[in-house]
């Protein structure tokens, strides 16, 4: 098998994980260690989460992936009857195959805004479910979820998460945020959120791993003690308990020692503006702007062929019939001489179009 040559940038989970979580890994990897989380280093890592989140009696959680978490989270908070409002665009929406839906719980789309939810927009769909005569027939609205970044790599400002907090809280129900690539929020310096804004606002987090420089992994972060009673158990009936739980707290540890997690996605912010800023110089448009790891181009289908043949990017959605918008991401690994090439793809590209 040959490794690929392409330039690496459809996505933010392209390596494998940061170096001093390898070290620490080839450190202790013979030790033995209990099972499930039950270690002291898992407990060290909840420590030093909690501390982060200036939560003391918060439960977290260690979990496999992205897709279990939010499956595990939302089934285990809602109701049989319940459903969850997203953004349209939002991750559980679009990119997780139903998992929700599979999972007996439907997904209740509302309109977006640069990939975010509007307050004014879910305050008017609980009231209208509220008021609905025909309510008892319906999927009654149990929770909301948003992420930050959203899929579209922008954040939510400080009011804005105040107030969807206000809104679920008036309607008696919780807020949940999914931090797949909150590392890279925390490395914008537009961004406004903090792990304890977030806490303080969020009935249910997570932190994530498996975008932000671990090998797999994230961090279910329950501001108040015992918000989800039996969750161990939940979440190994959904299948996203790790055995080898010491594995993910021994990573999770390791981003939360000397502040790593706030500064991983440093790298990957200052290559998405690098790139953004040679994208507008050579004359290509941007599908919006966004201050995070994620950048959005429209492209004439004429360039895709050639850009593939030198760069991995991820198709996004047609634009119109002679453009498509592509996505690329950088990521806590993408140096500068990958960013340097990838610059340099677009102006030849750009040249030669």
């Amino acid at each position: 098998m040959t490794m690929s040559t392409l330039l690496p940038f459809a996505s933010d989970y392209m390596e494998g994980a940061h170096p001093e979580i390898i070290r620490r890994l080839s450190e202790i990897n013979r030790i033995p260690m209990p099972g499930y989380g039950s270690d002291d280093i898992c407990e060290s890592a909840r420590n030093r989460i909690r501390n982060a989140c200036h939560t003391p009696n918060a439960d977290v959680f260690f979990l496999i992936g992205g897709t279990q978490t939010n499956a595990t989270v939302i089934d285990a908070m809602l109701a049989s009857y319940q459903g969850v409002i997203a953004a349209n665009t939002g991750h559980i929406s679009v990119h997780e195959a139903g998992a929700i839906e599979w999972g007996g719980h439907k997904v209740l789309p509302l309109p977006h805004t640069l990939g975010k939810l509007r307050a004014e927009d879910v305050e008017t769909y609980l009231s209208n479910w509220t008021q609905d005569g025909s309510r008892d027939h319906m999927v009654m609205p149990g929770m909301v979820y948003i992420s930050h970044p959203t899929e579209y790599g922008t954040l939510y400002t400080a009011d804005e998460l105040r107030a969807l907090h206000r809104v679920c809280a008036a309607h008696h129900i919780p807020l949940y945020l999914d931090g797949a690539r909150l590392a890279y929020a925390l490395a914008a310096p537009e961004n406004e959120l903090t792990l304890p804004l977030i806490a303080e606002c969020c009935d249910a987090f997570y932190i994530g791993g498996t975008k932000c420089g671990t090998l797999f992994g994230e961090a279910v972060v329950l501001p108040r003690k015992n918000t989800i009673p039996h969750f161990f158990t939940i979440i190994k009936q959904h299948g996203a308990l790790l055995a080898k739980g010491w594995l993910l707290g021994l990573q999770f540890e390791t981003l939360f020692t000397n502040h790593l997690y706030e500064t991983i996605g440093q790298p990957a912010i200052e290559a998405a503006n690098t790139i953004r800023h040679v994208l507008r110089e050579s004359g290509y448009r941007l599908f919006f702007d966004a201050p995070t790891n994620q950048i959005f181009v429209i492209l004439p289908n004429q360039l895709l062929n050639p850009l593939a043949k030198e760069v991995s990017y991820s198709f996004w959605e047609k634009y119109d019939e002679a453009h498509t918008v592509i996505r690329l991401a950088t990521s806590w690994a993408t140096t500068k001489e990958e960013t340097d090439c990838l610059c340099r793809v677009f102006k030849t590209l750009a040249v030669s179009d």
